[in-house]
């Protein structure tokens, strides 16, 4: 168990943007740009991942509501 906070999307993305941006205005070598890279994929797993969990969590919402009596 890692004592690390739980990422947060926004965070998520802003970083990933920034990665993108940096990796769009050129200038890095060859070992930076695939470094860069490799992070962007691993934050848009990450991304995938919360999303993906704020969607089960919806539902699962939804399913709760619909049980509920009005």
């Amino acid at each position: 168990m890692t004592d690390e906070p739980r990422p947060v999307f926004e965070n998520v993305l802003e970083k990933l943007e920034s990665l993108v941006e940096r990796l769009e205005t050129g200038g890095l070598s060859l070992d930076e740009a695939l470094r860069l890279y490799e992070e962007g994929v691993a934050l848009t797993r990450t991304g995938n991942e919360l999303l993906e969990g704020a969607e089960r969590r919806i539902v699962e919402l939804q399913k709760e509501s619909e049980q509920d009596p009005p």
